[in-house]
């Protein structure tokens, strides 16, 4: 998108910088656990059909914290676990149309935190959109 903002609207950058707060862990309990489950339901759509090591692969967790987390994604109707049918000790996991939908919305950037990005200067905006790229790089 490009326009007087450079390459991104405030309301994309407040987006991304929410997405990217998310991902880095936020600043409380809650922030940090919604990062964790998108992580969670990005590996398994990635691997699909995923099995769980694979996916505590991908997120660099242990099995036994990955399946504990797998589970609640199941009962919470984002993931499905069905026996694999190649190998029947294996489960498999696939994202439901909810994990789907889910992973797809972008994290909710607050209003006024695009209100405020909206009025900085065009040389500000592409410096703050050249820093969330950099941060968007961290290994995780």
């Amino acid at each position: 998108m490009s326009s007087l903002w450079g390459s991104s609207s405030p309301m994309a950058l407040a987006a991304r910088f929410a997405r990217l707060v998310e991902q880095l862990g936020g600043d409380t309990a809650a922030a940090k656990a919604v990062g964790q489950q998108r992580d969670l339901l990005g590996a398994v759509m990635d691997t699909e059909p995923a099995t769980l090591n694979q996916v505590a692969a991908r997120v660099k967790r242990g099995a036994p914290a990955v399946s504990r987390a797998i589970e609640s994604l199941v009962r919470s109707g984002l993931v499905d676990r069905q026996p694999d049918p190649a190998n029947r000790r294996r489960l498999a996991l696939r994202l439901t149309e909810s994990g789907r939908q889910y992973l797809g919305t972008p994290p909710v950037a607050d209003a006024t935190l695009e209100g405020r990005i909206s009025k900085l200067a065009h040389s500000e905006l592409r410096a703050l959109e050249r820093g969330i790229e950099i941060l968007e790089r961290l290994p995780r």
